[in-house]
């Protein structure tokens, strides 16, 4: 019998080839993509991709989209509670596991695995510990392509740009070649999960800074995150 799977879908590069090797696994049937989304701007939560745009990946999947709905600066237990109750909710469902696209960050790891545990369900990890250079080489040898939507404040100048790998050579040498520090976040539109590929426009370029809540809101932080960080993001909007 399968694995009954959700797929935890950002929308970017990572989850999307991560999404590639779990769709390869037999033993896995994926239910649901699930987004966290901003439901002031109707966004992906942290990408800052348009829920119109996050819609025409789901479709052009084929897997039904699960949107978790957060305010747009959740505490940490707000956050918490919300999804212990989604995961309480797929696992009446009989899912028991969910994947994600995570490569190196323990601390990360370890947050997801615990919560995971506290309603007797199991994360799936298939990019875990694999060489980030090899990702990002797998990825356009299998044909994806995504843009950069949101970037580190120090990477203003890449955002809203498509990813190539002369771009992955022009970053400076302490970013990650994925972005798996926080650097910076993608929205895949071409690659092989897609029956067709997402038409999308380059709008406006905004940047914004954020405050660190009391609380630690962000899971992804670590202790040396800063009291205030800022990021650019591109609006991108559907084709016409």
């Amino acid at each position: 019998m399968k694995k009954q799977c959700i797929f935890n879908w950002s929308g970017g590069k990572d989850s999307s080839l991560a999404l590639y090797h779990a769709l390869q696994d037999t033993e896995l049937e994926i239910r649901y993509l699930v987004t966290t989304v901003n439901d002031a701007v109707n966004r992906v939560s942290m990408h800052g991709v348009r829920e119109a745009l996050l819609i025409d990946q789901a479709e052009s999947i084929g897997i039904p989209l699960y949107q978790i709905r957060l305010p747009e600066m959740p505490g940490m237990k707000e956050y918490a509670e919300t999804m212990h109750r989604h995961l309480q909710h797929f696992k009446s469902e009989g899912i028991t596991h969910t994947i994600f696209g995570d490569i190196f960050l323990e601390d990360l790891k370890n947050y997801r695995d615990a919560r995971l545990a506290e309603v007797g369900m199991t994360g799936i990890y298939p990019l875990w510990k694999r060489d980030t250079n090899e990702l990002i080489s797998e990825f356009f040898d299998l044909g994806f392509g995504t843009v950069i939507a949101c970037t580190q404040e120090r990477l203003g100048e890449f955002v809203g740009k498509e990813i190539t790998p002369e771009l992955i050579r022009a970053l400076p040498e302490d970013v990650d070649v994925c972005g798996e520090n926080g650097e910076f976040h993608t929205f895949a539109f071409k690659g092989p999960i897609f029956k067709q590929e997402i038409k999308y426009q380059v709008g406006e370029k905004v940047f914004k800074e954020y405050k660190a809540p009391k609380d630690n809101n962000d899971v992804c932080a670590t202790s040396t995150a800063p009291k205030i960080a800022g990021f650019w993001y591109c609006d991108l909007l559907p084709a016409d």
